[in-house]
C-alpha cells in the first residue's frame, strides 16, 4: 500500500439534518465553520438538508405529487405563446 495517501485528520464531526433536526456523530475530514455541544462535549458541526432520516428512500414515506395539475398549469401559461 502507498503511504501517506490517506488524511491523517480524522475526528468526531457533528452532522445537522436541518428538516427534523436529527444529529449524529460520526469521524470526517470535512472542514466546519460551526460547532455544537452534545453531552458536554463540543463537535464541528456539519449542517446538512437531507440525510437518512428524512431521505423518502430510507423512511419508506413519499410524497404526493400532483403532475397532472402542474402539466396542465404549464400549458395554461404558456397557450399564450402558442403561433
Amino acid at each position: 500500500m502507498k503511504a501517506d495517501v490517506h488524511p491523517d485528520n480524522y475526528r468526531l464531526v457533528a452532522f445537522k439534518d436541518m428538516s427534523n433536526e436529527d444529529v449524529f456523530l460520526t469521524k470526517s475530514t470535512v472542514n466546519a465553520k460551526e460547532t455544537i455541544d452534545i453531552d458536554g462535549s463540543e463537535y464541528p458541526l456539519v449542517k446538512l438538508e437531507i440525510s437518512r432520516t428524512s431521505h423518502p428512500f430510507y423512511t419508506g414515506k413519499t410524497k404526493l405529487v400532483d403532475t397532472a395539475g402542474r402539466i396542465d398549469k404549464f400549458k395554461n401559461k404558456y397557450a399564450k405563446f402558442k403561433k
